[in-house]
């Protein structure tokens, strides 16, 4: 078997078999076959797309890459969730320990930010010890133990991944459908729950860029978690703002204890209390989500949500005061108002500039090489629908030096004005 024979067929459209993806992923994945080769059929992938059937050959082959994470030692329902990616989506720190309070065992791999987008990994590690890295072992013991771990994925889970992502991000080839989904799902899969929850984001700060291709994405993806075996929900969820109103990780830890206190923003606390809903009712563990909601609002009225949240932290060797008292995490040295010029309301705060503006004040990195600075980072003062007038604050900006100019002109444009009311927001598109 050639390589370039299978890199001339997917340019003419044609079909791959399952022998063939599986060779090419081994091959690669064994570093015989050289990343240029790799990129041109990444390309031709992207131009041409896959089957389902080649997309389910594609994911089995990338999980079966490395080893697999084994949960049958852990009593009861394991589940994750998954974030296609978005500007201040801290879902993972609320919802988990939610999860957990009402009796599921979050087993959960994360990963870091890059460019706009924020990492569990980078807002986790903004509490002073906290470690994302534990062993197999730990990682089961602490599930069964407490109900919650979230840890990094590990370097022999689904290598092929690691390997066709690094590639994929700098060979514009990221934004491929069958490409996402089989990235995302053998990971999943890899990972070992029985029940996953999706939440595919499309707009300005998401890779999909419209609702329809978040569901066709969404829908490619509970067809291969399904096809193994897996009871898998979507919901298809609007990032054309940032997701509550925190966006840098020490800023974004905070909102998540205080929505775990019943005090989050309305949009990030409706996101979570569905999810949650979702997620308990396919896993058996509520008759329906009318009831998976009252149990979700019921763990954080009783405050058993955020003392799940702080026995993992203590668990995974961080400071469980600073998750007690919120003040105690990273603080910058400044933090500098942004001001309205203009009467009217706000018709959108775009996601994808305020993710980039944060970004390079130190809460992103661009290059996985950067450092990031857990303190710094935006809070919106104002988002989709609020009315302002000139002197209110629209955000407040923690920062560590000087500001530009120019990246404050850019920070206020982030927010479109409209001189008319603009219809309130729906965050949550559908539910698969």
């Amino acid at each position: 078997m050639r390589f370039v024979d299978i890199i001339e067929k997917k340019r003419w459209k044609e079909e791959l078999t399952e022998e063939e993806i599986r060779w090419w992923i081994l091959r690669y994945v064994a570093g015989e076959i050289p990343d240029y080769q790799v990129s041109a059929l990444l390309m031709a992938i992207c131009l041409n797309g896959m089957t389902a059937r080649e997309t389910s050959a594609l994911t089995m082959a990338m999980m079966e890459s490395g080893e697999t994470i084994d949960l049958s030692r852990i009593e009861g329902i394991k589940v994750d969730k998954h974030s296609t990616g978005g500007v201040g989506d801290k879902t993972t720190l609320a919802l988990g320990p939610m999860l957990a309070a009402c009796g599921a065992k979050v087993a959960k791999m994360s990963g870091r930010g890059l460019g706009s987008t924020g990492g569990t990994l980078d807002k986790l590690e903004s509490i002073r010890g906290f470690n994302c890295y534990l062993d197999k072992e730990t990682f089961i013991r602490q599930v069964q133990d407490i109900g919650i771990a979230v840890i990094g994925q590990t370097e022999s889970l689904v290598p092929a991944d690691k390997k066709l992502y690094a590639l994929r991000d700098v060979t514009g080839t990221v934004a491929s459908i069958p490409l996402i989904a089989s990235s995302i799902i053998s990971k999943k899969l890899a990972a070992g729950a029985e029940v996953i929850e999706l939440d595919v984001k499309y707009g300005d700060g998401a890779f999909m860029k419209t609702a329809k291709e978040a569901v066709e994405l969404a829908r490619m993806m509970i067809y291969l978690g399904e096809a193994c075996g897996r009871k898998v929900r979507a919901m298809i969820t609007d990032m054309n703002e940032p997701l509550g109103r925190a966006i840098g990780n020490a800023l974004e830890v905070k909102e998540a204890v205080d929505t775990l206190r019943g005090q989050g923003p309305a949009d990030f606390t409706e996101l979570v209390l569905s999810s949650g809903a979702n997620i308990l009712a396919e896993a058996g563990l509520t008759a329906d989500k009318t009831e998976g909601r009252r149990k979700m609002e019921a763990v954080i009225a009783d405050g058993s949500a955020l003392k799940k949240l702080k026995q993992m932290v203590r668990a995974q060797g961080g400071d469980a005061d600073q998750i007690e008292h919120p003040e105690l995490l990273p603080k910058a040295d400044f933090v500098t108002p942004v001001f309205s010029k203009e009467r009217g309301y706000i018709r959108r705060a775009r996601a994808l500039e305020l993710g980039r503006l944060a970004m390079e004040i130190g809460a992103g990195r661009e290059t996985k090489e950067d450092v990031i600075h857990p303190e710094t980072g935006i809070v919106l003062g104002k988002k989709t629908g609020d009315f302002v007038k000139p002197g209110d604050i629209l955000a407040w900006v923690h920062h560590r030096g000087p500001l530009e100019g120019e990246w404050l002109e850019r920070l206020y444009t982030a927010f479109e004005m409209s001189a008319e009311p603009v219809p309130e927001k729906q965050l949550i598109y559908k539910t698969l």
